[in-house]
């Protein structure tokens, strides 16, 4: 029988080989969620069982070669919320918290808020807002036939919160939506084309429809800018979540049409991450 401290051992180094940017990270949420060992505890000479060895096996196995950990364990904390994830659907990640809690302070005092979430994904920027300002009413938008599934059960999970979910293709279906909304938040696919092959093997597991944001990855904040943003009540705002360089051609595209007020946050390693700009 291997202990947990020896499977955490040997795990460690196998995805040190492997090139896990966080191998011990890695190994210890494996061993936590799939080997019984307590949240906060140490690893300790507690032998594992056959079937936890079994099942840490593959998801080691699949690990070392480059599934992402959150698919791997099924689920994902975004905030206080716990989200399920999958193939198909973009992993929720930290810098997109900071567009929730942008978004939150600007909604600071409005009583139960419209907040359309574009480009919705697993539901994290909806849901966030909701778990921010409980009160806000949510519609959830998502295209993709494989993400919407893991949408509609995180919605479903958080029964406390005004959220509903509607399929659409953020490109073309703006007519279907009618205004006004207090806020008009997305995380849109915003990876330059080009930029696809060289991404972190981990990152090109993650499905290209959620992060190819065509030529100079501007394509969606266009469509956002131009279609959607004229939804916005008065004093209203949009908030979205940017990649490296693009902040200062986000914030352009929104004063082109006639938003104002443009304000750039950084996340935590000082990369411009979200603009909003207010109607």
């Amino acid at each position: 029988m291997v202990s947990r401290r020896d499977w955490l051992a040997v795990a460690t180094a196998r995805l040190t080989e492997a090139g896990c940017e966080d191998a011990a990270f890695d190994a210890r949420c494996l061993l936590e969620d799939l080997g019984g060992l307590p949240r906060g505890h140490a690893a300790d000479d507690t032998p594992l069982t056959e079937k936890q060895e079994a099942v840490l096996g593959t998801a080691l196995s699949q690990r070392a070669d480059g599934r992402p950990l959150q698919y791997i364990l099924g689920e994902w904390e975004f905030l206080t919320l716990t989200l399920k994830v999958g193939e198909g659907v973009l992993i929720p990640r930290p810098d997109t918290e900071l567009l929730c809690e942008v978004a939150a302070e600007h909604l600071r005092g409005k009583s139960s808020p419209r907040v359309l979430d574009l480009c919705a994904g697993s539901g994290c920027v909806g849901l966030g807002i909701a778990s921010l300002c409980p009160t806000a009413q949510v519609t959830e938008v998502e295209l993709s036939d494989a993400a919407l599934p893991y949408l509609r059960e995180n919605v479903s999970h958080y029964p406390q919160y005004a959220v509903t979910v509607r399929q659409a293709d953020v490109l073309t279906d703006f007519d279907a939506f009618d205004g006004p909304y207090d806020a008009i938040l997305s995380n849109p696919p915003y990876i330059p084309t080009a930029d696809l092959p060289s991404l972190q093997r981990e990152v090109q597991r993650e499905p290209q429809m959620a992060l190819d944001g065509d030529a100079d990855g501007l394509k969606f904040y266009r469509a956002i800018a131009e279609h959607w943003c004229e939804k916005l009540s008065e004093n209203g705002f949009c908030a979205v979540e940017v990649g490296i360089d693009q902040a200062e051609d986000v914030a352009a595209l929104f004063a082109a049409q006639g938003l104002e007020n443009t304000a750039i946050y950084p996340d935590l390693a000082g990369v411009p991450r979200v603009v909003l700009a207010q109607k």
